[in-house]
């Protein structure tokens, strides 16, 4: 039953909203979300008025809005935990971090990295031969680390040996001990080198989904006894002075604080290690991982994290400095390439609901000679509308309803598969039957905790809201490894959402959905959405989704890129938008697939002429046709009004 006392808090309660979106994200007293791109104290924008914004400059749904503000300040609360945690620890060295490219690859948005991170020298890590040749032609300071990892050819080194040449800081990391071989031959091809840095495969565990990036098993990365014959291996060569930093790799999203003491101990440990054997060193790179709380729960759950950003930098400090300070060993300048914790938060998409589908809950009216089965369900939904809302009543009663009426729709479905039973009296059995589930969630007690068996009572009455976006395109994670991002209405949060949905997106597939939703540490299959109405539009965000996202999705049905922006608050508190990219055409996409536009539309042309001549298709019709497939070709891959 609707709640007529709904307030926003309400809202921001139900959708964890307080949880993981401070800073950056509330509620207004319109009842849309606001953004505050510089976290708190800072100048806000409303949501759904930039919405309308773009919209009016002919940027039409689905929109991936990034936030440039917040991007900056995501790198600066990072090292501000690293400030903290150095002065707190008396840590006699410094922080300098690096932005993977592959977290986020798109040009303005690694511009605008290495434009704000001046200050801190902040620099980039690569991992492919392209990611390079993007990181060489953006650093442009001489103290910022480019750390190049990934599989390297020939080519691959020599690039990144050149380029300290020209100012750079190249660290060429060993992961395969074949790449030793390949550094020693470049240095003896250009006499010149590389800093040369160790990835080092710890026995340290790991956790969550990316568990497996250490250990004997992992992808990249040397053993022990790698490590010394690479050790020797370029003391022959007269390259022992160049290597200069260690780094180790515990897999994205680490949500588990504990597992990275372990590591950073072991890896201390090799460090020291690397001194006494000659090695100059001077870095520890504590690789990726830093980890988000998609649900706000603070949980050692794959959607959360159980420990905060400080949390993390103080960890990584002490634990480095107790390591040195014991072997009296200079501690290191720390390195880390935390991506998903710099740009998760910047970016949101939103798309629009097209419309719905749901079982018609209505209670039929009783016809004359009902049969038995529809009679039953009907004598089962009068016994449980008898009992009070809210009531203390036994769960047992409440469960041996909801057996009865699953009973007798199951019996109802026999009838129809043996003829018994006509279409009409079915529709009537599938009716009463959903009539009866919501009669029982409305009699469920608010304040006891309800058994699994009933807690699916909801998702019978889970209603599909279809949208005007791609799963493969914008969330690919979510279809992929299953993975949780807060999902939620943009507006209308001052009004309560009395319907339970989940999304169902354009491509014909049916893994083209979005039926998995954060529950504070825990997910459900359904998300609380407001009644849908034809006339208005119905708009919903996905928040947390600038890493990664953008650079896996795919042209899956041919949906393309959609509509992006960079938006910048301004000094009068307004916004602008730095950075527009218009999304795929159709014409694009079909080019993408080898498929020539301008020939699809000639081979049209002809067969309409055939139809034509045969008196099968009006001139008028087959213009309009020809006219429509021109525009479409010009038009985004999404659905139009």
């Amino acid at each position: 039953m609707p709640k007529s006392d709904w307030s926003i808090g309400d809202s921001s309660q139900l959708f964890g909203l307080e949880k993981w979106g401070s800073p950056y994200f509330s509620i207004n007293e319109l009842g849309n979300i606001s953004i505050s791109p510089k976290g708190e104290g800072g100048s806000t924008i409303d949501l759904v008025e930039l919405v309308h914004g773009l919209e009016g400059r002919n940027l039409e749904l689905p929109l991936l809005i990034r936030f440039d503000d917040i991007l900056e300040d995501r790198l600066s609360r990072l090292h501000e935990a690293f400030a903290s945690a150095i002065e707190h620890y008396e840590y006699m060295g410094r922080f300098q971090g690096v932005f993977p490219i592959k977290c986020n690859q798109q040009r303005h948005v690694v511009e605008e990295l290495m434009t704000c991170g001046q200050r801190w020298h902040f620099g980039l890590e690569v991992g492919s031969k392209a990611e390079l040749l993007i990181a060489l032609s953006l650093i442009d300071d001489p103290d910022a680390l480019l750390i190049c990892n990934g599989y390297k050819d020939q080519r691959y080194i020599e690039t990144a040996t050149l380029s300290r040449q020209l100012g750079r800081q190249p660290v060429v990391v060993i992961e395969q001990p074949d790449e030793v071989d390949r550094i020693i031959a470049a240095n003896r091809e250009l006499g010149a080198s590389p800093l040369i840095g160790i990835r080092t495969k710890l026995a340290s565990r790991s956790s969550g989904r990316w568990g497996s990036s250490v250990g004997e098993t992992a992808k990249f990365g040397l053993t022990v006894p790698d490590i010394l014959l690479t050790v020797e291996a370029l003391r022959d060569a007269d390259l022992l002075n160049d290597l200069r930093l260690l780094h180790f790799h515990l897999g994205s999203q680490i949500n588990d604080i504990a597992v990275l003491k372990d590591a950073l101990q072991e890896a201390s440990q090799i460090y020291v290690e690397l001194r006494r054997l000659g090695a100059p060193m001077g870095y520890l790179d504590v690789g990726g991982g830093l980890g988000i709380d998609y649900d706000g729960s603070r949980t050692a759950t794959s959607a959360s994290t159980n420990y905060s950003l400080q949390n993390y930098a103080n960890d990584v400090v002490a634990t480095v400095r107790e390591c040195c300070d014991a072997n009296q060993i200079e501690v290191p300048t720390l390195v880390s390439e935390s991506g998903r914790a710099i740009a998760s938060h910047f970016s949101i998409l939103v798309f629009n609901v097209l419309g719905t589908g749901s079982m018609q809950v209505a209670v039929p009216e009783v016809t004359d000679e009902e049969p038995l089965v529809v009679r039953n369900l009907r004598e089962t939904l009068s016994n449980i509308q008898i009992i009070p809302l809210d009531s203390d009543a036994e769960f047992s009663s409440l469960q041996e309803a909801w057996n009865d009426a699953v009973k007798f729709r199951d019996d109802a479905l026999t009838a129809f598969r043996l003829g018994y039973l006509g279409l009409p009296q079915r529709a009537m059995a599938e009716q009463l039957t959903s009539a009866c589930a919501r009669a029982l969630v409305q009699r469920l007690p608010l304040d006891r905790t309800i058994p699994d068996e009933l807690k699916a009572l909801r998702s019978v009455l889970t209603s599909t809201y279809y949208a005007n976006f791609s799963i493969f395109r914008s969330a690919p994670d979510t279809w992929a490894i299953e993975q949780l991002f807060p999902v939620m209405p943009i507006h209308r949060l001052n009004e309560e959402p009395t319907h339970l949905g989940h999304f169902a997106d354009l491509t014909c597939d049916s893994d083209g959905k979005l039926a998995n939703f954060i529950d504070n540490g825990n997910k459900k299959s359904f998300l609380e959405l407001h009644t849908f109405l034809e006339d208005q539009p119905y708009l919903i965000g996905v928040f947390l989704g600038g890493a990664y996202q953008e650079v896996m999705g795919n042209l899956h049905n041919l949906f393309g890129s959609t509509n992006s922006v960079n938006v910048r608050l301004t000094s009068t508190g307004g916004y602008k938008l730095d950075h527009v990219v218009r999304g795929n055409t159709n014409s694009e996409v079909l080019e993408a697939m080898d498929h020539d536009p301008e020939q699809l539309l000639e081979r049209l042309r002809i067969a309409s002429e055939s139809a034509i001549q045969r008196g099968t298709l009006k001139i008028s019709d087959a213009r309009r046709l020809l006219d429509h497939v021109e525009t479409s070709l010009r038009q985004s891959t999404y659905l139009h009004g």
